[in-house]
């Protein structure tokens, strides 16, 4: 199941009464706890949602029966329970059966949701029975639909131009995209163009990631380099590695031919080093050598 399959759930409620969320970012485990809070009314959010973070638990030795005996008490009002582990790649063997042989006979009156960072374990999988597995990590691909998704909650619309402007600038980063959103936002606009995000985001700075990647598709090594030296000065080399990755693996959709495939292996090859070499040496130099063979 994907991001929009669990607002799919969330809309009906969260149905099932155990699930388990697997996300690499920590971003969207906030955004899926954001949007369960979404389901409580505001007076019955203290007695009905209970989250747990198996760090925290570590460091102050709560017991895992006290999460379980959260689980078993019936909810306040008329509504469901909820309860949040978060961290739960972090669950120690003893509290994984514990875990267990509750899942042989879960509450009726609650619903628990696992928050796993990064893939879970099989073995663990094949352990906790009856479990609704949801895979919140959005692709490159569905970015635009998620902004756009994002944007019509806070009541404006998005169009597909200014969607792509604002991940070409801010890359593919879906914390920093979202609070982009937010700030767009306050403008109260019905409809938010390209040019309130250029205004809002730019500031005053003359160049962004997105024009170093129109010039380096102009093969203008003066205009590269010009975008590049102002970049520098506000920009980590990884935020501009993360931005020319994300255009380029856009630029790769659709393209099959065999020529095609070579030219983006050698300009993902390029990258890679980059990324390598930046890490090793610390310098600049890794990324002014990439500038220059992206546009051979």
């Amino acid at each position: 199941m994907s991001y929009s399959s669990f607002l799919g759930e969330v809309k009906k409620g969260l149905p099932s009464n155990n699930y388990i969320i697997i996300s690499s970012d920590p971003f969207l485990h906030s955004e899926a706890v954001s949007a369960i809070k979404g389901l409580i009314p505001p007076e019955e959010r203290d007695f009905n949602l209970h989250i747990f973070d198996l760090l925290s638990t570590v460091e102050t030795s709560t017991p895992f029966e006290n999460i379980i005996d959260t689980l078993n008490t019936m909810p306040f009002f008329t509504g469901k329970k909820f309860v949040v582990i978060a961290n739960f790649q972090k669950i120690l063997k003893k509290d994984l059966l514990i875990l267990e042989q509750y899942l042989t006979r879960p509450s009726e009156s609650s619903v628990m949701v696992l928050m796993n960072n990064g893939a879970a374990k099989k073995d663990v999988k094949d352990r906790l029975k009856g479990l609704k597995q949801i895979i919140l990590d959005i692709k490159s691909n569905e970015i635009f639909s998620w902004l756009k998704e994002k944007a019509r909650a806070l009541k404006y619309e998005l169009p597909d131009s200014a969607a792509e402007y604002l991940v070409g600038t801010i890359g593919p980063d879906l914390g920093m995209l979202s609070s982009e959103i937010d700030k767009l936002s306050l403008l109260g606009k019905p409809k938010i163009e390209k040019k309130d995000i250029i205004e809002i985001i730019e500031g005053k700075r003359t160049f962004s990631a997105f024009d170093l990647v129109n010039a380096i598709k102009e093969k203008n090594i003066e205009k590269v380099f010009r975008i590049y030296k102002v970049l520098k000065e506000t920009e980590e080399p990884y935020s501009l590695l993360g931005v020319l990755n994300w255009q380029y693996s856009q630029f790769m959709s659709g393209k099959n031919s065999s020529q095609d495939k070579k030219h983006f292996h050698k300009i993902f090859s390029d990258l890679n080093k980059a990324d390598i070499n930046i890490k090793s040496s610390g310098s600049s130099y890794p990324m002014e050598l990439l500038l220059v063979n992206l546009m051979k």
